[in-house]
């Protein structure tokens, strides 16, 4: 089962937002009326595609592509700055390790399955431990813009739009990365920078981290099918690749049909 997670969606419970009471995962089971493992993780203000598996075999299998990167991940931020046009970001990330009779975020169990991919997680309990681990993120700059205001100490602003394949799955990877070169994604408010992302939230109607997983492909196990899914991008995101005049730099398949 693969859903669009909305922005501000946690994936199940967590001591990080101990006063959530709304999780992808419980809506899901109910909707489905069964139980369902989750595969994979996204952070709560990242929005896209999710995926269950329905039973726990099928979340093992899923699993391990996850980890040995048979997975095909695509994600879209809106970062800071002109981006360079492609790249491959291989630099080390701290990532949480369990500790004994605790489960901590994006490596430990959760209510669902014990093997639960990372997928840039970060919605899980209070980590013990932490340790250096490689990380590899492939990137392109799709297209960008100068708008006419300043937002800091330069006359104008200039942001980018570029799509991200992670090669490994590391807790906050994808927004550790943009940091990292120079470029962090808007609406970031661990690694990024806060005027931008109070412009976009007071100027531009975008209070939300400008990140999406997009698009998400691999064999299904059972099959041998392959499979890709897209979920469209939100209102937010849609907006802004309009008033940018970004349209059409990204799939048609990401831009949600109008009602």
């Amino acid at each position: 089962m693969a859903v669009a997670k909305p922005a501000g969606l946690l994936v199940h419970r967590t001591h990080l937002d101990p006063e959530d009471s709304v999780f992808a995962l419980q809506i899901v089971r109910d909707q489905l009326g069964c139980w369902v493992h989750p595969v994979h993780r996204l952070d709560k203000p990242t929005s896209g595609v999710l995926l269950f598996a329905l039973d726990a075999e099928m979340a093992r299998n899923l699993g391990d592509a996850f980890q040995a990167g048979r997975m095909k991940k695509t994600y879209v931020a809106v970062v800071r700055g002109y981006c360079p046009e492609s790249g491959v970001v291989e630099h080390v990330v701290v990532v949480d390790r369990p500790s004994r009779g605790k489960w901590v975020a994006g490596v430990g169990p959760d209510e669902a399955t014990d093997r639960v991919a990372d997928d840039e997680s970060g919605d899980g309990g209070p980590a013990r431990v932490s340790a250096p681990a490689p990380a590899v993120t492939e990137y392109e700059r799709l297209a960008s813009v100068e708008l006419p205001v300043s937002v800091e100490t330069y006359p104008t602003s200039r942001y980018s739009l570029v799509r991200l394949s992670p090669h490994t799955g590391k807790r906050h990877q994808l927004r550790k990365h943009l940091k990292h070169l120079g470029h962090p994604i808007i609406g970031d408010v661990r690694y990024g920078r806060g005027a931008h992302n109070r412009y976009f939230r007071d100027e531009l109607g975008a209070g939300r981290l400008l990140l999406a997983a997009t698009e998400l492909q691999f064999v299904q196990p059972r099959t041998g099918a392959a499979v890709r899914i897209v979920a469209p991008l939100d209102e937010t995101m849609t907006g802004l690749l309009g008033r940018f005049g970004w349209t059409d730099a990204v799939p048609k398949e990401w831009i949600a049909a109008q009602d």
